[in-house]
């Protein structure tokens, strides 16, 4: 079935093909209660409903990626749930066997061309690329079961190492389970010059290399009651 993802939705790309590959190799899948921060177009959210989630709950903070998600679903005759949130509003004491992000991970310049882009809310992170990143760091063990599983996907701009030792520092196991490079899409060959100038990327660098970070609850945390 091909995905609606009307302009200022993210369309599926790399990052969630590689993201895809680990849900379909996950073992906490069948039966799983998942959450799918982030949706956009609901493909993760479908996919983890054919490999036989048990539930699947789907949030993004765009309405516009909520309505594109809804209609997927529906067509699609999978049994998933949409909604309209945050990380806050996902955080109230419910916990899942297995969340899904696709977070914002692209360095951006505040105020700088193509930060209010339609859509560019799906992909701008601020100048670190971290902006989502870091609050999903804080927020991801409150939402995992014991043993609850967080398949997370982000760029090597983005500090693939500090999101490893911040989901560590919460308790979590983790681990890199896929890496892959891939050309640079429009929006990060428009910024070359801004990325070269801050370091991030060599001269003429035009590509990425893309991570699935997966990380296990295996203790309680601090933030697990918040």
């Amino acid at each position: 079935m091909r995905l609606i993802a009307p302009p200022g939705v993210y369309a599926p790309q790399d990052d969630t093909a590689l993201l895809a590959e680990a849900v379909c190799r996950e073992p906490a899948m069948p039966g799983a209660q998942v959450l799918d921060i982030g949706t956009g177009t609901g493909a993760l959210a479908l996919l983890a409903a054919r490999c036989g989630a048990a539930g699947v709950e789907a949030v993004d903070v765009s309405a516009r990626a909520v309505l594109a998600a809804w209609l997927n679903t529906r067509r699609s005759g999978q049994p998933v749930r949409v909604r309209l949130g945050d990380l806050a509003s996902v955080a109230s004491g419910r916990r899942f066997d297995v969340v899904l992000a696709n977070p914002p991970y692209v360095p951006s310049r505040p105020g700088g061309p193509f930060v209010r882009a339609r859509g560019g809310r799906a992909w701008n992170a601020g100048p670190d690329g971290r902006a989502a990143l870091d609050r999903l760091c804080a927020r991801i063990p409150g939402l995992l079961r014991p043993r609850g599983v967080l398949l997370l996907v982000q760029s090597a701009l983005s500090g693939v190492g500090t999101t490893l030792e911040r989901l560590a520092a919460q308790g979590l196991h983790v681990d890199v389970t896929a890496r892959r490079v891939v050309p640079f899409g429009p929006v990060l060959l428009r910024r070359g010059p801004w990325l070269a100038s801050r370091g991030l990327i060599g001269p003429g660098d035009d590509k990425e290399e893309l991570v699935v970070i997966r990380a296990i609850r295996t203790t309680e945390c601090s933030s697990c009651a918040r």
